[in-house]
């Protein structure tokens, strides 16, 4: 993809109404970037209905949820949970009688794993029976939400499912020398994306991330194809990450965390979207900020563009809400610690040499380098430690304003979306954020 669709104006909802339905395909647990939409569709007066990935049973067999986890995940979403199991991936999925790439992976140790190698005809057995279950699982998901949605009415389908790694002990290991290390500890992205433990990654990540999202729009065609006989419309979205434009020197610039090993299954979800649109489906990919949250926890660095937000609220027309946003990260500070000095530290980052090399749009996703291990991880070190608690950062209060400011944005473009892939920058959000707490 050589071109950015960034959203600029804010959008409003001209579609979404009272009786209409919302699709929630993936789990909800706790907080994340879908409850922005939730809360969206819940002021629409839309029904709310999720799927689950189900549970595994003493025997790692996937199983539906009993009757006491069914309660707890309605009660968590404040609507109908369809009970079909849509755990994506192939990693615990094998022919009968035959091993699961997890298993394959018991024998990889911390020092064999860059030699380890796998039967590859074995791993793809194993992908094609991953898929075929998560394709059945979805046609009867789709089977049972067929009947709860009239005719005439509209469906937006939120999907959320991503992530991948396969369950050993090892890869831990190797993340925290990857995206944590650094001198001596340092290891290369590379190393590990050419290990067939890395390309195994790599497989599952575009199973869980992106197909997913392809086989849903397939699944739910016979929905789609009845709604839009009897004047209704299908929507469908997709939370993305391809970098994001955040205030460097004054301007808004595409920059982006490396080695984010994520990113190639982001643009596969990416040609997903624009393959669908190419076909009349109203299907985008929103490429969405960095924030944090317990799995970026483990790449170091990615919260060090959240920063610049608080200056995007000022610049973005902010008043005396955008100042109370600054007021209580400055409270979070040691004493004697000011704001403008740490931000002064963020722009030193982002002016680094080694910092803006990275920021190379063609080359996404970029492998690691030493002196950018140095520079990223040094700073979120330094600036961390500028904290009177290490429980209580600025980043967690910049990552709730992202947060807020996604769901809106994302649900009242889907409306009426302007392209397959759209970047939501800090610009946008800012201007949005403001908006809704002007006094």
């Amino acid at each position: 993809m050589t071109k950015r669709t960034s959203l600029r104006d804010i959008p409003h909802n001209t579609l979404f109404r009272q009786g209409d339905t919302f699709v929630l395909f993936g789990e909800l647990f706790g907080r994340g970037y879908v409850n922005g939409l939730l809360d969206e569709a819940r002021k629409a007066g839309m029904n709310i209905i999720g799927m689950t990935v189900g549970r595994r049973d003493e025997n790692n067999q996937l199983r539906p949820l009993n009757a006491e986890e069914l309660a707890e995940a309605e009660a968590n979403l404040g609507g109908r949970v369809i009970n079909v199991p849509l755990m994506a991936g192939f990693d615990l999925d094998a022919p009968a009688g035959e091993p699961t790439p997890t298993a394959l992976l018991a024998d990889m140790t911390l020092k064999n794993w860059q030699e380890f190698k796998l039967d590859w005809q074995q791993i793809e057995r194993c992908r094609e029976t991953g898929v075929a279950r998560f394709k059945a699982s979805a046609a009867q998901a789709m089977a049972q939400l067929d009947g709860m949605i009239a005719d005439g009415t509209n469906v937006y389908f939120a999907h959320t499912m991503a992530g991948g790694i396969p369950k050993v002990k090892v890869f831990l290991a190797i993340a925290n020398r990857v995206y944590k290390g650094r001198g001596e500890r340092f290891m290369s992205s590379r190393e590990l994306l050419d290990s067939d433990l890395g390309k195994l990654i790599l497989m599952n990540f575009d199973e869980v991330t992106a197909n997913t999202f392809m086989h849903l729009i397939d699944a739910s065609a016979g929905i789609r194809a009845r709604l839009e006989k009897t004047g209704g419309q299908a929507r469908y979205s997709a939370y993305g990450y391809h970098g994001t434009e955040i205030l460097i020197g004054g301007e808004y610039l595409w920059q982006t965390y490396s080695n984010y090993t994520q990113g190639y299954a982001k643009m596969r979800l990416e040609s997903v979207a624009s393959a669908a649109w190419e076909k009349g489906v109203q299907a985008t990919v929103f490429n969405c900020p960095e924030i944090r949250t317990n799995s970026s926890d483990i790449f170091v660095g990615v919260e060090l563009s959240l920063f610049p937000l608080l200056e995007a609220l000022k610049k973005e027309g902010g008043t005396a809400w955008a100042q109370q946003q600054w007021d209580a990260c400055q409270a979070l500070l040691e004493d004697g610690i000011k704001l403008d000095d740490l931000l002064a530290r963020i722009a030193t980052y982002n002016g680094d040499a080694t910092s803006a090399s990275f920021r190379n749009f063609d080359a996404w996703p970029m492998d690691n380098t030493p002196a950018l291990a140095e520079v990223m991880i040094g700073t979120s070190e330094d600036i961390t430690k500028l904290h009177k608690e290490r429980k209580e950062l600025i980043t967690d209060v910049l990552s709730a304003l992202v947060l807020e400011g996604t769901g809106p944005l994302m649900f009242n473009e889907m409306s009426k979306p302007a392209a397959p892939v759209i970047w939501l920058n800090h610009d946008v959000i800012a201007r949005l954020l403001n908006q809704n707490h002007a006094a």
